[in-house]
């Protein structure tokens, strides 16, 4: 397959979409809320989704022909890319944190919210 090397997608956008976004994202939203139910911090989190984005930028490799990290000649554009996945899975994973906290400190702390 002919890349179409875009400034967000590599080969094409329904690959990315598909790899990236539901596959991957449906990782870093679990990521995002395994976080925030054992109380971890950001960092961790950030860690976890760097490991995913190694293996989302494997499967654009294996399966679609993108760049990998290997061989040298295409570590610049395996960065780039490698770059717009980790931004797009860390957002992904940073809502489904937040929507799991917030639900935990409803639960927990819904006193608060009541009115006397």
């Amino acid at each position: 397959m002919q890349p179409e090397m875009a400034l967000l997608w590599e080969v094409s956008i329904a690959e990315f979409l598909f790899v990236t976004v539901i596959l991957g994202g449906g990782g870093a939203w679990m990521v995002g809320r395994s976080t925030a139910l054992t109380w971890s911090g950001w960092g961790l989190m950030a860690f976890y989704i760097l490991l995913l984005t190694v293996a989302v930028r494997f499967i654009h490799f294996s399966l679609f022909g993108g760049s990998f990290f290997l061989p040298v000649s295409t570590l610049g554009t395996a960065l780039h890319y490698a770059l717009v996945d980790y931004v797009v899975l860390l957002a992904i994973a940073a809502a489904g944190r937040s929507l799991m906290r917030s639900r935990q400190m409803a639960r927990q702390y819904g006193f608060l919210e009541r009115r006397a």
